[in-house]
């Protein structure tokens, strides 16, 4: 049974939001080993690059996937308010990154192990910030 404020149920939103996220780690990886490889970026500072690219394309999916119900005619506004809201998912993402990078030489030498560790350790926040905080019908 769905309610009017929510028209899709919760596993079937958990489960596109999740595909969407599979493809923001794809972005966040790609965006880091590129940073890596022909910038002076470093493991931290080159997170947080691709850290913001992945939350744009993960918000711009979700806005039109996963929440397509909630879509907010303020484009821009609800995009901060998605990154604002996900940064307590994204603290837990690079806190548990960070620590693979400064403990793990396979983290150093794949660091895309470290970001899917971070990703899955921030799914669940960054699900019920997105559905209860951002995609909703009054923002």
């Amino acid at each position: 049974m769905t309610s009017e404020r929510e028209p899709h149920p919760l596993p079937a939103q958990f489960l596109r939001f999740s595909i969407v996220g599979t493809l923001g780690f794809v972005v966040d990886s790609l965006v880091l080993v590129l940073l890596l490889s022909t910038t002076g970026l470093g493991f931290f500072s080159g997170r947080l690059a691709s850290f913001l690219a992945a939350a744009t394309v993960t918000w711009l999916c979700n806005r039109h996937f996963t929440f397509r119900d909630s879509g907010s005619p303020r484009r821009v506004r609800q995009w901060a308010r998605f990154v604002l809201v996900n940064s307590g998912g994204g603290l837990i993402n690079y806190g548990v990154y960070s620590v693979l990078i400064m403990t793990s030489e396979l983290s150093r030498t794949w660091p895309v192990l470290a970001v899917a560790a971070g990703s899955l350790a921030g799914l669940a926040v960054n699900f019920a910030a997105s559905r209860h905080l951002v995609f909703t019908r009054s923002h």
